[in-house]
């Protein structure tokens, strides 16, 4: 069942279940939705009179989630234009000519192709591979800070995702997002920590925010970075 409340000028819309328990339990999930599971037999009022009580916390955790959404904007892919490789802008370049390739040249990411409408799949197929390069380059050192927790990522695995930055599975393997290649090696440090802290504490507890803190002491301004720089 789907509810709404508004709290403020900020409407909150949540997934309602009832069950066979005695408590409210209010939860917030990495797509930042909202569910709500409640006692059989509570009236909708004292849902809904709960749910406000905890909408700053809510809001708070929807928050947190946002910076693990990639928030890329339509591209044209033509020259001129500009785009993000590794935290640094350069300007696209394309040239039609007998060959296929990209470089980067300078302030430019330079792109050859007998076809201009191909740029775009170009310029997607050359950041996968520097993912597929970097990434693990990148990874290796933190992973090797975390042996000291007696844990240790299964394997690393590029994905594109909608809704994340990285994720953990419950096997140990850490997917990470390709499109952060065009994020500073900060903010990727970011992503691969976070993840590698969920190797040791599942949910985002206390516990969780107290290691990644420790792990990385300034790790609100890599994720305040990524933010901005990808929005």
């Amino acid at each position: 069942m789907n509810q709404t409340i508004t709290f403020g000028s900020i409407e909150i819309k949540y997934r309602l279940q009832y069950a066979d328990r005695k408590s409210l339990g209010i939860s917030v999930n990495s797509d930042m939705e909202v569910s709500v599971k409640a006692p059989e037999g509570t009236s909708l009022e004292k849902i809904k009179e709960k749910i406000k009580k905890k909408a700053p916390w809510i809001i708070k955790q929807q928050s947190y989630f946002l910076s693990f959404h990639p928030k890329t904007p339509a591209r044209k892919f033509i020259s001129g234009e500009t785009h993000l490789y590794l935290g640094r802008q350069y300007s696209l370049k394309v040239i039609k000519g007998k060959d296929e390739s990209v470089k980067l040249i300078g302030k430019f990411i330079e792109i050859i192709t007998m076809d201009k409408q191909n740029a775009g799949r170009l310029l997607i197929d050359w950041y996968l591979m520097n993912a597929k390069s970097k990434f693990p380059l990148i990874a290796k050192p933190l992973i090797e800070k975390f042996a000291k927790y007696k844990v240790e990522p299964s394997a690393i695995f590029l994905k594109k995702m909608s809704t994340r930055w990285g994720s953990c599975t419950p096997k140990g393997n850490i997917i990470l997002n390709p499109e952060l290649i065009r994020a500073s090696k900060g903010c990727i440090e970011y992503v691969i920590i976070h993840e590698l802290c969920h190797l040791v504490h599942l949910n985002h507890t206390q516990k969780f925010i107290d290691l990644q803190t420790k792990e990385m002491p300034d790790w609100k301004k890599w994720k305040m970075r990524l933010e901005k720089l990808l929005a």
